[in-house]
């Protein structure tokens, strides 16, 4: 009996033991320490490619005199289309066709001035009311205020007309006096249309440089000129001079002189006015100048001369279209702006480009006080003052 209760209690002993044996923990794994930069697997980016520019083009079209003031306003004030009378007849000219148009704005715009038409004719000083403006920023991209009529509202007035056609969006370039070299020549944005090498088309803004130089009562000298040859060296430069007899059929040997020594600086064209007749064109060195375009919007109204323009129809092809594109990402820091431009163009290494142009013209009739497009008479003689096939075969075309 107690035997048996001994190992009764040996029993119990173990079981117990072992029960508490198995109680105990299992002995834990120790972690692997957490890395608190670990390397993340980046997958290589898909390089964007730009498209390429395979081809380049642009089409231009340059006005002759744009006035609105005098009888011109007498005649848009007696309408009921107001300031948009003298330019009702503008789609006539086809301006889906072009991507910019150019013309040789003859007068002031300072707004709140008003004069009557018979002062203006009395003293032969104009003022155009700022509320043409908009009209004419619906057609024209730049406009020329190198003429002996943009200060006749004096220097403030100047500025102020520069001041209202940039709140308009309309660019300008010139100088109402031939010592102001500073205003002489400015950087302009034209348009380009353009195909890539993926197939779509695309139109990007480029900077060109315009130049008006008032000639009208001196001769310039090399200095007044220079800005030419300076914006020549990095940008297409065209000049638009502004001098000569008035009235006259042809130009003489002073005004063919310093148009000639215009295209010597490094022009690519020379586009005159002044005399409000038409006179020729010539092929000179290989480059196309035009001595006078002639009244586009005028009140004079002695036909045909006074009431007849020239309007020259440009293509423009780029010959290196592969520098579009770096053209085109400083366009709007070289605006009105050479100093920086240059600078930029020698910090992207930019080639100046290089342009072809195949010319065309047409024809206007301002007669019977409201604009419209030659008749095929009226183009045949524009033709002859031009003496226009003589210079395209000159130029090859």
């Amino acid at each position: 009996m107690v035997h048996r209760r001994t190992l009764l209690c040996v029993t119990a002993l173990c079981l117990a033991l072992a029960i508490a044996g198995c109680a105990q923990p299992l002995p834990q794994e120790t972690p692997e320490p957490v890395n608190p930069n670990p390397t993340k697997t980046v997958q290589p980016a898909t390089p964007h490619i730009q498209p390429k520019v395979t081809d380049a083009s642009a089409r231009w079209l340059f006005f002759g005199t744009i006035v609105f003031a005098r009888y011109t306003n007498d005649w848009s004030m007696a309408s009921d289309l107001k300031y948009a009378y003298p330019f009702q007849n503008m789609d006539q000219f086809h301006p889906e066709n072009y991507t910019d148009w150019i013309a040789d704005f003859e007068c002031p715009a300072v707004p709140g001035l008003h004069f009557t038409s018979a002062q203006e004719e009395a003293i032969l000083s104009f003022n155009c009311d700022p509320e043409y403006l908009p009209e004419v920023a619906k057609y024209w991209t730049a406009v020329n205020l190198g003429n002996n009529h943009s200060g006749d509202q004096g220097d403030d007035g100047f500025v102020t007309t520069q001041e209202q056609l940039a709140a308009q969006g309309i660019q300008y370039f010139g100088a109402a006096h031939p010592d102001d070299i500073p205003n002489a020549c400015n950087v302009i944005l034209l348009t380009v249309k353009a195909n890539l090498d993926n197939g779509n088309a695309e139109e990007y803004l480029v900077p060109f440089a315009f130049c008006g130089l008032q000639g009208v009562f001196s001769i310039l000298t090399e200095e007044e000129m220079a800005p030419v040859a300076q914006y020549s060296t990095i940008l297409p430069t065209i000049p638009w001079p502004h001098s000569g007899a008035e009235y006259q059929a042809g130009p003489d040997e002073i005004k063919t002189t310093f148009y000639r020594r215009l295209a010597d600086l490094g022009a690519e064209m020379v586009i005159g006015n002044h005399p409000h007749w038409i006179q020729p064109t010539e092929a000179y060195n290989g480059k196309f100048i035009l001595y006078s375009l002639g009244n586009f919007i005028f009140d004079q109204q002695t036909p045909p001369e006074t009431t007849r323009s020239a309007i020259i129809d440009i293509a423009v092809t780029v010959n290196n279209p592969e520098a579009i594109q770096g053209w085109a990402a400083i366009a709007e820091q070289c605006k009105g702006d050479f100093d920086t431009c240059q600078k930029l163009v020698t910090e992207n290494n930019l080639p100046k480009l290089d342009l072809s142009y195949a010319f065309d013209f047409h024809g206007s009739d301002d007669s019977n006080k409201l604009v419209r497009p030659a008749s095929a008479d009226q183009l045949a003689s524009i033709r002859a003052r031009l003496e226009w096939d003589n210079t395209m075969v000159a130029l090859g075309q």
